[in-house]
C-alpha cells in the first residue's frame, strides 16, 4: 500500500519520493468532519483511492496499469445535489438533480483520480466529487487537489488497489 501525501500548508504533493506543487480548495484546507457541499474546501484526512477516470480521446493509459479504471463519456457527471439518491456517485446527463459535468473542454479532468471521501455511505451535503485531477497553475479548485498534467499521469502508472491520498 503506497501513500500520496499533501502538505497543505506547502502546498506540496508527495509519492515515490516525487515532490510536486499543487492546488487545493479555494477555501483551503478543512476537517473532514466540517466539510459542506459547495464549500470550496479541501478535506482533511486519509482517503482510498477508489478509481480512475480518463478523456479517451486526451490520456493513453500506461501499459501494466493496476488501478481500476474507465473512460470518461461525454455525458458523465458526479452529483453534487443533497437531495439526489445518487449524491457522490457518478451520473448520466441529463440527470433530475444537479450534477457536475466530467467531460469539460479546459483539460482539467482529462484524467481524474476518485477519492473515497464521503462516500461509504454518502452523507448528505457532505462534500462530494473529491477528486485528485489535473491542475490550471495557480488556480484553485472547488475542494479537489490537483496537479499538473504529466506529473498526474505518470503518477497513475504507479498507483494500485489499496493507494491512499492523505491530506494533512
Amino acid at each position: 500500500m503506497s501513500a500520496i501525501v499533501v502538505d497543505t500548508a506547502a502546498r506540496r504533493l508527495s509519492a515515490f519520493g516525487v515532490h510536486v506543487p499543487c492546488e487545493l480548495g479555494r477555501s483551503g484546507p478543512i476537517a473532514a468532519a466540517d466539510k459542506r457541499e459547495g464549500d470550496g474546501a479541501t478535506p482533511v484526512g486519509r482517503w482510498p483511492i477508489r478509481a480512475a477516470l480518463l478523456r479517451p480521446d486526451r490520456i493513453t493509459p500506461p501499459i501494466g496499469w493496476r488501478l481500476a479504471w474507465r473512460w470518461l463519456r461525454p455525458a458523465d457527471g458526479w452529483s453534487d445535489d443533497a437531495a439526489d439518491p445518487a449524491y457522490n456517485r457518478p451520473v448520466r446527463h441529463p440527470h433530475a438533480f444537479s450534477a457536475e459535468r466530467l467531460w469539460r473542454e479546459d483539460g482539467l479532468y482529462d484524467a481524474i483520480v476518485v477519492l473515497g471521501h464521503n462516500d461509504s455511505p454518502p452523507s448528505p451535503a457532505a462534500g462530494s466529487a473529491i477528486f485528485l485531477h489535473c491542475a490550471d497553475p495557480g488556480r484553485s479548485t472547488e475542494g479537489c487537489v490537483a496537479i499538473g498534467r504529466d506529473t498526474l499521469v505518470a503518477l497513475l502508472g504507479r498507483l494500485g488497489p489499496g493507494d491512499e491520498i492523505e491530506i494533512l
